[in-house]
């Protein structure tokens, strides 16, 4: 399940099934998802007589907490994006290049292989990342907090980052990446009407869910 948006003021939440490949539902929203909106889809699906085994997504903050009762896949491709973010594309120092590297091992590695890497990044510059001086403010701060900020994502996520791997039977995705494709598909289709009025918007929407078998 995720969200895709048009602007800051218009956007849709998503649930799909994995396995069938269909919009189980879909929500317009005029502002940023909540978790409300989220607990709605999930009740509703309930309601219809789905028996929900897993969620993906990705790190909307009190999504895990609120859906405690369900196995959690955090969307490895979104993790990977923020730590992009927070060391960028190109980092100069080694221990963010290094660090980098390790998180786009995500599909080409194991459980086990990732958390062994990680655990020797971390012996390896553990001082690095706790290095600490004065700022003009005479408090004391982190010298690269972004790196240590990348790892700490890492390492607080990583419960939830190899679900898939854990629970196999449950054939879940380790990314939201089919979702997304539904998502970009969708937005091409609509780059195509430009200027249309909202609500027309929202018809030409509906539309193309309802061809991927929503429930409704």
């Amino acid at each position: 399940m995720n969200a895709t948006y048009w602007g800051r003021r218009f956007g849709v939440v998503i649930m799909k099934d994995h396995i069938s490949g269909r919009v189980l539902w879909y929500k317009f929203i005029d502002k940023k998802e909540t978790i409300a909106d989220y607990r709605e889809g999930i009740s509703y699906l309930e309601l219809h007589g789905y028996n929900v085994l897993c969620i993906v997504s990705d790190s909307l903050k009190g999504l895990r907490q609120e859906f405690h009762q369900y196995r959690f896949q955090h969307c490895q491709f979104h993790q990977l994006m923020t730590i992009r973010t927070k060391l960028t594309l190109h980092p100069k120092l080694q221990a963010s290049q290094d660090l980098l590297g390790i998180a786009k091992m995500f599909c080409h590695t194991d459980k086990d292989s990732f958390i062994g890497a990680l655990t020797a990044w971390h012996e390896k510059w553990k001082d690095f990342i706790n290095e600490r001086a004065k700022g003009v403010d005479g408090k004391m701060h982190y010298v690269h907090k972004n790196t240590r900020s990348a790892y700490l994502s890492l390492k607080r996520n990583m419960p939830r980052l190899w679900t898939f791997y854990d629970f196999p039977e449950l054939q879940m995705p380790n990314t939201n990446n089919e979702l997304e494709a539904l998502n970009s598909t969708l937005k091409a289709k609509l780059n195509l009407h430009k200027g249309i009025s909202k609500e027309r918007r929202k018809v030409i929407i509906q539309d193309f869910l309802k061809a991927h078998s929503p429930c409704r």
